[in-house]
């Protein structure tokens, strides 16, 4: 059973400690944890339906959207995405293409556009999902070539995304795209793209080591109507940044829900495996190698709760806060179920075998929503940024 002493913390409040109580119950009963249905899609649908009816995707969509809180809390987002990815990993998935996927309509879009496209989100009638990285564009974001031309009374989108989680499956897209001729990150805008627009076409599914929805979209000639534009011509950028501060350090909460329980597995096969008649448990270098998975596990808590306690109470940007959660978070995940599978020996590196699952589902963390390097390059930006201003007031 995964420690929970953390709920304690000062991070979190009565509410929180109530709904950890109900995700772990809605876990335990729904999402016990597996990875060889041959129907991926359709583990996540049934997903996506339990979680919309059982009322927990009201944390992906804001109140004036269908959902639980006036405005996306991290929080709630970051402890759902931990238990969730504890008991599996498709679930997490589920869950947060919810609020990832319709994130900038929950953060810049009209009553209007909240009320059309947010209630069929929480409810989990319709699944959500972002199109941003393309084949030359992944987390350099300014680089996206994908164009929306202005075409009568809409849109008319041209160009290709890949990597798009939820991708074939999805009812509604969430398409970041150049509009007009201003360079880099100036000329981007945001529209919902509805599955079944001319134009628009899913032509490959990809397959990865953790398997999840996932492909390649085309635009050609693909008329929105200007109603879909979401914010401002030119702030495309803003909302997507905007959207991955919310979110980003919830990645670092599912992998800390995969951190906890390799080392659940972990704890429970040295205590059952003998080595030279005594228990694996007993031997000082099993003893040190589960004293660094805890402190790994209990840095990222810490790292990952912060963030999301300081956009919950107001900040306009965590950026610096979010990259260090997500950064240290995955990092420490893989270290500590590498070690899993290591004492778990031969049978650690066995299809089926909980600690083998875990450590392809890890993998991904590592790259998605900011790569490790990223993150990286982000954060020394932001020590730079402070140590110049404070030279100017100092």
């Amino acid at each position: 059973m995964a420690d929970r002493s953390y709920l304690t913390w000062p991070f979190f409040e009565d509410r929180h400690r109530e709904l950890a109580k109900t995700l772990w119950a809605w876990a335990g009963q729904h999402a016990a944890h597996h990875d060889d249905s041959e129907d991926i899609d359709g583990v996540c649908r049934n997903f996506v339906r339990q979680l919309g009816r059982d009322g927990i995707l009201g944390l992906t969509v804001p109140r004036d959207g269908g959902g639980t809180h006036d405005r996306l809390e991290v929080r709630s987002l970051a402890l759902a995405r931990e238990i969730l990815a504890y008991h599996n990993g498709l679930a997490d998935f589920s869950f947060v293409m919810q609020g990832l996927g319709s994130g900038p309509i929950s953060l810049f879009g009209t009553p209007e556009q909240k009320r059309r496209w947010l209630p069929a989100v929480a409810r989990g009638e319709a699944i959500a999902a972002l199109a941003m990285s393309e084949p030359d564009a992944g987390s350099d974001v300014a680089n996206i070539a994908t164009t929306a031309v202005p075409d009568g009374q809409g849109y008319r989108l041209n160009g290709a995304k890949t990597w798009i989680s939820n991708g074939g499956i999805a009812d509604q897209y969430t398409v970041v795209a150049r509009l007009g001729d201003a360079p880099g990150a100036k000329g981007l805008a945001v529209f919902v793209v509805e599955a079944g627009t001319p134009g628009l076409s899913v032509p490959e599914r990809i397959e990865v080591i953790a398997p999840h929805p996932l492909g390649r979209l085309e635009f050609r000639d693909c008329v929105i109507p200007a109603a879909n534009l979401i914010g401002r011509p030119g702030d495309g950028f803003k909302i997507a940044m905007s959207n991955l501060d919310v979110f980003r350090s919830t990645v670092g909460a599912a992998a800390l829900g995969f951190a906890r329980r390799a080392l659940d597995e972990a704890l429970r096969r040295v205590q059952e495996r003998k080595v030279f008649d005594r228990k694996l448990a007993d031997y000082q270098l099993t003893q040190a190698r589960i004293a660094d998975m805890a402190t790994e596990i209990d840095a990222s808590a810490l790292l990952i709760y912060r963030a999301a306690w300081t956009k919950d109470m107001g900040a306009a940007r965590v950026t610096r806060e979010a990259s260090m959660a997500k950064m240290y978070a995955t990092e420490a995940a893989q270290r500590v179920i590498d070690a899993a599978v290591q004492l778990w020996g031969g049978l650690g590196v066995t299809k089926g075998n909980m600690v083998e699952s875990l450590y392809r589902e890890i993998r991904a963390l590592r790259i998605y929503e900011g790569t490790t390097e990223i993150n990286k390059l982000v954060i020394a930006g932001q020590a730079y940024a402070a140590f110049a201003a404070e030279g100017q007031t100092g």
